[in-house]
């Protein structure tokens, strides 16, 4: 089974890691990925602080997101593929499942209400309007 994992850093994804050992999902015989997104810094900032600095700032986030992730599965004995971009999250993980030809998503969900959902939107809605692979949520 092909598994893409979305993080994000918060304790949400620290659920979701914690579900999946608990319910037999980690297997060596899976092949994991797991694909975080930051979203892109306003133009203004991007200008001010220079290319060099803004993907430095990128690449940071995404470490910052990855390492706790990629700790975690390891003591699980579980090798993933590790994928940070600059996007709308949403989006890339949608594009990434369906791409990627992955059986499952897996993603932590912040468990607003539909009112914060219509007035904030969330990252795990529009997972499920754009995405064609099957998506477990854990809250």
């Amino acid at each position: 089974m092909k598994i893409l994992l979305a993080v994000d850093g918060s304790p949400y994804t620290k659920k979701m890691l914690a579900y999946l050992a608990a319910h037999e999902l980690f297997s060596p015989k899976n092949e994991y990925v797991a694909v975080t997104a930051q979203l892109m810094l306003p133009s203004q900032a991007r200008t001010a602080l220079g290319k060099e600095l803004v993907q430095k700032y990128y690449e940071d986030e995404g470490q910052r997101v990855m390492a706790p992730v990629t700790k975690y599965l390891q003591r699980h004995g579980i090798t993933a593929k590790m994928i940070w971009k600059t996007s709308k999250p949403g989006e890339l993980i949608s594009k990434t499942a369906t791409e990627g030809k992955f059986d499952l998503v897996v993603m932590g969900s912040h468990g607003h209400g539909a009112l914060v959902n219509l007035v904030v939107g969330s990252v795990a809605t529009e997972v499920l309007a754009g995405c064609k692979v099957p998506v477990l949520i854990v809250r």
